[in-house]
């Protein structure tokens, strides 16, 4: 399967989900702070997903959810792609004692004991959604950074941004005006993979009862299900299986999203065959002589 074909289902399904996300008071058929079942009442035409162990209709409430779950991670990465960008350009640009300090403090973050530091900061910090958005933001810019730089070491050695550099342009505009043109594709990429990864951090944070106790998402529902024994029971079937395959969805979808946008910055990811071409005509031999004989 194609790169292009894996993106445009990535992209399908994140509008999807990000429609119901914008349109839950529409598509939500309850309120899902009100008691509208039985508590741990079976799926039913009037409850399609059942009900949790205070009779909250499980349907609606993962609608809602996907509000917090989507904006944590699209937050999130944009504040994680505006740091790796400015550290990345800046010292893949300037080079010497600024790269070498701006590096040592990218190795520092990589160095460090991810999910117990992540833990401990949230836990710290306090339970809101502020807080869990700068904790995992400020500690997955450092990766996009070092790609980011990389790119920018080999760009900035263009013709282009030499000519630039030798006309007396700053340092600045040089920056926005050359460097970050060339690299926005790489930039896209690594947005999208950083949403990813922030999805799938918050929903861990949120199973582990370090999110936000009044806000709902797709981990805070998994966490309320296991503290309230869903899977001792056949509650996990309608309680734990939806938000556990929306967390699935939505982070294979960013995974096709993103494997599309590297195909497209990286030629080595596409495939050397030409469109069209089938693998019996690639592996026909050219005739001798290229048919100049003709």
């Amino acid at each position: 399967m194609s790169g292009a074909l894996l993106g445009r289902i990535g992209a399908a399904t994140l509008t999807l989900f990000v429609v119901a996300a914008v349109f839950a008071p529409v598509l939500a058929p309850y309120d899902p702070t009100l008691r509208t079942a039985q508590p741990f009442e079976s799926p039913s035409l009037a409850h399609p997903l059942g009900a949790n162990d205070v009779g909250q209709d499980i349907l609606s409430e993962l609608i809602f959810a996907s509000r917090l779950s989507l904006t944590v991670g699209i937050v999130t990465a944009c504040l994680a792609t505006v740091l790796g960008v400015t550290v990345g350009v800046v010292s893949g640009y300037l080079r010497g004692p600024v790269d070498g300090v701006l590096m040592r403090g990218v190795d520092v973050i990589l160095s460090l004991p991810f999910l117990p530091l992540m833990i401990v900061l949230t836990a710290f910090l306090g339970q809101n959604t502020t807080n869990l958005i700068l904790v995992i933001g400020l500690l997955i810019w450092a990766r996009p950074a070092r790609l980011l730089r990389s790119q920018v070491l080999s760009v900035r050695e263009s013709g282009h941004v030499q000519a630039a550099r030798a006309m007396g342009a700053t340092h600045g505009y040089i920056m926005v005006r050359h460097i970050l043109p060339r690299i926005t594709p790489l930039v896209a990429a690594q947005f999208v993979r950083t949403a990813n990864v922030s999805i799938m951090l918050e929903a861990s944070l949120a199973f582990l009862g370090l999110s936000d106790p009044f806000q709902k998402s797709w981990g805070a529902i998994l966490f309320y299900a296991n503290a309230r024994s869903a899977f001792l029971a056949d509650a996990w079937l309608w309680w734990v299986l939806p938000p556990g395959l929306c967390i699935a969805a939505v982070v294979v979808s960013f995974a096709f999203l993103g494997y599309a946008l590297e195909e497209r910055v990286d030629p080595r990811l596409r495939s050397t065959r030409p469109e069209g071409e089938t693998l019996k005509d690639a592996e026909t031999p050219a005739p001798v002589g290229g048919g100049a004989l003709q």
